[in-house]
């Protein structure tokens, strides 16, 4: 009997021990895409920089209760296929559980294989159409159930400017119609708004002009720009960014185009401004987070997060890095709702993302703006900060100038 004992003892013990081992290596895997070296690099670094900095302080800071996040990032240098291979990878050999991505022409191309595996991506391409998740609308490429992103739309960021630009000219007196231009390359990124941004802007009187193609990358674009002179185009939205807005920015100034251009929100940061130097004048830009400098609560939960790469704390970070931070700290409390609720896997995380209203990440107030997500409407935030910026005596100057809300009108749902 005491020899039994014993073996019976040594047994729970052994039992114990085991079960200690699996909580201490409890983890789960993220993948990270990123564009690190391609067309869409210029900014496509600091938002991955935001994340991977977020990844590594959530895990020195307890993880996801206890949970560890393993992660790896893939510079995909904004190739679809590469993009797909990377996933496909991730999804069997990882057992990845929800994915960081990057951009428009492969999360869309992803969005069958995420609904059909049930993984939740939460993309840094804010098109439209990742934002109806049951298909109902008309417009909707595909549904789009575990796609989220946090900001506007591109859709919705361009209706907030195209409203500012339809107050502005009547600030100014202007009489007529305001005549409006599409600027941006053939490629799913630019093209995501067009439709619907020039049919909002038909809508509200603009006179919407032949769209102008200019390349993702730098070049010389005096033709397009004396195009948009010869049309009188008083607005024009820009939907690249780097090179080819500086690019299009000297251009038209040489050539002396006198629009006031409005971009997208990877098309507008101090950094852009800096390169561009005295040919920046009252360009308009939308955002979603506060700038470095700000006094928001929040930012000093990111200047912390900052430190994993930076242990100096002297880096200033563009606003698409906090991007990048709102996108991962989303994610982590949807997954810490799962582990409470049944587990971190994808289809408990995606669930996660709808318990919260007016959402803002703890820690991060007045950085992340409110969020609200719901199974029939992944449009999370439908706020448009807008800010002017300028070049002056080598000094980058940026100001608000509006807040647009945007309602949530059923047929820009998807679009």
């Amino acid at each position: 009997m005491q020899h039994k004992a014993k073996l019976s003892s040594l047994f729970v013990y052994c039992a114990l021990g085991m079960s200690t081992q699996v909580i201490a290596e409890d983890s789960v895997f993220v993948g990270h895409l990123a564009d690190m070296s391609g067309p869409t690099a210029f900014v496509g670094k600091n938002y991955a920089d935001g994340v991977r900095d977020s990844l590594a302080y959530i895990n020195a800071n307890g993880g996801i209760k206890g949970t560890t996040l393993e992660y790896e990032t893939i510079d995909y240098a904004y190739k679809v296929p590469q993009a797909i291979a990377s996933y496909k990878k991730w999804h069997s050999r990882k057992k990845m559980v929800a994915m960081q991505g990057w951009g428009t022409a492969d999360t869309e191309a992803l969005i069958s294989f995420v609904a059909k595996d049930k993984i939740p991506v939460f993309s840094a391409s804010y098109s439209g159409h990742l934002t109806d998740p049951t298909g109902k609308n008309p417009h909707t490429k595909k549904p789009a159930p575990y796609n989220f992103f946090y900001g506007a739309s591109y859709s919705d960021a361009c209706r907030g400017l195209v409203q500012w630009a339809a107050q502005d000219w009547k600030d100014k007196g202007e009489k007529g119609k305001p005549k409006f231009t599409h600027i941006g390359a053939n490629h799913p990124f630019p093209n995501a708004p067009k439709a619907a941004c020039a049919e909002y802007a038909t809508e509200l009187g603009f006179d919407v002009q032949p769209s102008i193609v200019i390349s993702m990358k730098p070049g010389d674009f005096k033709a397009q720009c004396l195009s948009l002179k010869s049309s009188g185009s008083n607005y024009g939205y820009i939907g690249n960014l780097g090179g080819s807005v500086l690019s299009l920015v000297k251009s038209c100034n040489t050539v002396g185009t006198d629009i006031q251009f409005m971009s997208n929100i990877w098309g507008g940061d101090k950094n852009i401004f800096a390169a561009a130097g005295e040919g920046i004048k009252d360009y308009i830009f939308p955002t979603m987070t506060p700038f470095w400098n700000d006094d928001a609560p929040g930012m000093k939960l990111v200047r912390e997060i900052s430190k994993q790469s930076d242990k100096s704390g002297t880096e200033e970070r563009v606003h698409h890095y906090m991007r990048g931070v709102c996108s991962t700290f989303f994610m982590k409390e949807a997954m810490e709702w799962a582990k409470d609720n049944g587990g971190i896997t994808g289809e408990n995380v995606k669930k996660g993302m709808y318990v919260h209203k007016n959402w803002v990440p703890k820690g991060l107030e007045g950085v992340c703006l409110a969020a609200n997500w719901s199974n029939e409407d992944h449009r999370g935030i439908n706020q448009v900060n807008i800010y002017k910026g300028n070049y002056n005596g080598g000094d980058v100057v940026v100001e608000k100038v509006s807040q647009v809300t945007l309602e949530r009108r059923d047929d820009w749902l998807g679009f």
